[in-house]
């Protein structure tokens, strides 16, 4: 039988040095081994909600706390899903006083946009733009959403991927200028030694995420 759990990955705030939340990252074991599923809707969105709600508990019980922020990705298919809506509402209610974070990794069209903006934050969960600036997240798909939603998250690792680290500087002084612009808050990924929290610090970014924090782990 194919296994599935959720990694979760520490979001630090350096203005304190405090835990901020965690993102929750969706693992399938083959032979031992985690990786990626190649498909993240081969796990439907009900069984991957009562798997959070077994992860946010386990994680409770290993840091004694219940107030954190989880971030659970959802990507172009799984917005389309008519049941995700409503599997993330009664999921948040489930897991309170955890704050429940969503996070778009796939552009979505600007109606879907408003009409997740409007569900999700009638019901107190926060939406953010994953990875802009790459992948479907550019400016030109998403810079519509931008106000309908809370925070954008920008992954300088997704640029190493790519082979062009030398780019980070000028997209994160760009992003950073849409964040002031739309009045959102922003996260900053792929954080993995001193430079790089410089980099974050010159442009006031105090949520932070890497391996410098700590990689993706079972709980």
């Amino acid at each position: 039988m194919t296994k599935y759990s959720f990694f979760v990955q520490p979001q630090i705030n350096k203005d304190d040095d405090s835990i901020f939340g965690y993102e929750v990252l969706l693992r399938k074991e083959d032979n031992g081994s985690w990786h990626l599923p190649e498909d993240f809707t081969e796990l439907s969105i009900e069984r991957q909600t009562k798997l959070l709600e077994e992860t946010v508990k386990s994680l409770e019980k290993n840091t004694g706390k219940d107030d954190r922020m989880i971030s659970f990705n959802l990507n172009h298919d799984q917005t389309n899903d008519p049941t995700t809506i409503d599997e993330i509402i009664s999921l948040k209610k489930r897991i309170a006083p955890v704050s429940l974070t969503i996070e778009l990794t796939e552009a979505v069209p600007l109606d879907k946009v408003k009409k997740l903006s409007s569900l999700l934050h009638q019901n107190s969960i926060s939406l953010v733009i994953d990875d802009v600036g790459t992948g479907s997240n550019t400016y030109e798909n998403v810079k519509q959403a931008l106000p309908y939603v809370d925070r954008i998250k920008f992954a300088m690792q997704n640029f190493r991927m790519s082979g062009h680290a030398e780019l980070i500087p000028k997209y994160l002084d760009f992003w950073v200028k849409q964040a002031e612009k739309y009045c959102l808050d922003m996260v900053i990924e792929g954080v993995e030694d001193y430079k790089d929290q410089i980099l974050a610090k010159k442009y006031g970014i105090d949520i932070q995420q890497g391996y410098l924090y700590g990689k993706p782990a079972m709980v």
